[in-house]
């Protein structure tokens, strides 16, 4: 009896790990690989985080990279998971002009590619773009900037200086476009004056998006156009990182003072230094793009397309990247400022309540 009792245990236990066994297998979906820009910003280490952790919960295993701004060290990561045999690509290029080469042998190989919060221009072999609304992002910014100088109330002329982000990321564009549809009319009439003369993404893009390009542009107009006791207003800025380098320029020449009140400046991304900056009242807004919800939203693109399917809500008019048009996933941006960035990054566990303090 005591043998009989034995071997269904081990005939029980037998079971119970062919069924685990079983299970783990029929989770393991493959690897996705992920190419991320760099781990200098804050907003990339999120996203990394996060879509690594969408795609682990679909049963994926992930090859998670940062290249650190570097290109060719991307391209290697890159060409790297193709021989891995990864089952899709999703890349935040750096450049996103150089990649054509890399994602024809990822076609060739039957991988498929999804562009993330960047466009991967001047190839046919991208299947998707996950996004958010770029030119929305724009006119958020200058809208902001608007109601902080108190206009229309308030008629002007305000004296305002123009930055873009970098010149090799295709979302630049956009963001400098929705916001200079607010602002061109402003300029066209006299109310705002960009007291610098400096306008057009060939002149006011930052390069790799680095926030010591910007404080070293901010600081030759602030001595070219300001020693005459003029005051900037207000400063478009694209991204957070570049703002701070923007306050530190005007923080260094007495801004924020009594006698000189600070600009009313511009952001994005919602980074835990600049919500800060803006509850102290040195940065004015930024925009808040939940990229936790982009991470969810592509690894259920991912997930959709190698299980045969096609995804649903896509932009097929908006994103050309001088091939073809890409089908685009495109998500809401917000406004944050002192009034609200409690109800949408705090209460939303976007950022905990210490990382502001």
């Amino acid at each position: 009896m005591k043998v009989f009792k034995t071997l269904a245990t081990v005939l029980a236990v037998g079971a119970m790990a062919l069924t685990a066994s079983t299970a783990v297998f029929a989770r393991d979906k493959g690897q996705i690989g992920i190419a991320m820009p760099t781990q200098s910003s804050l907003r990339w280490i999120s996203d990394g985080n996060e879509l690594k952790a969408a795609l682990e919960g679909k049963g994926y295993t992930v090859d998670l990279q940062y290249a650190e701004d570097d290109i060719p060290n991307q391209l290697a990561q890159i060409e790297n998971m193709v021989t891995k045999g990864v089952k899709a690509l999703v890349v935040a290029s750096i450049d996103g002009t150089t990649l054509s080469a890399v994602l024809q042998q990822a076609a060739d190989a039957g991988i498929k590619v999804i562009a993330y919060d960047r466009l991967i221009h001047d190839t046919a072999n991208v299947d998707y773009y996950t996004t958010f609304d770029n030119f929305r992002v724009g006119v958020l910014q200058a809208n902001s900037i608007l109601k902080g100088l108190g206009y229309p109330e308030k008629q002007g002329p305000f004296n305002i200086e123009l930055f873009g982000g970098s010149p090799d990321d295709n979302n630049a564009f956009f963001f400098y476009d929705g916001a200079m549809s607010v602002f061109q009319p402003l300029i066209d009439s006299g109310v705002l004056v960009v007291k610098s003369g400096q306008q057009g993404m060939d002149t006011v893009g930052t390069l790799r998006w680095d926030g010591a390009v910007a404080q070293a542009r901010m600081d030759n107009i602030l001595s070219a156009n300001y020693s005459d006791g003029s005051r900037v207003d207000a400063v478009l800025s694209p991204y957070d990182g570049l703002s701070r380098g923007i306050i530190s320029s005007l923080r260094g020449i007495g801004y924020g003072s009594a006698d000189q009140p600070r600009p009313i400046i511009s952001g994005q991304d919602a980074e835990a230094p600049s919500v800060k900056a803006i509850i102290a009242g040195e940065q004015y807004s930024t925009v808040y793009k939940d990229t936790r919800e982009l991470a969810r939203v592509t690894g259920d693109l991912v997930d959709t397309v190698l299980s045969g399917g096609t995804p649903e809500g896509s932009d097929t008019t908006t994103y050309n990247n001088g091939v073809k048009v890409v089908p685009s996933i495109l998500l809401t941006p917000y406004e944050v400022d002192k009034s609200n960035y409690r109800e949408l990054v705090i209460d939303s566990g976007y950022l905990k309540p210490e990382d502001v303090q």
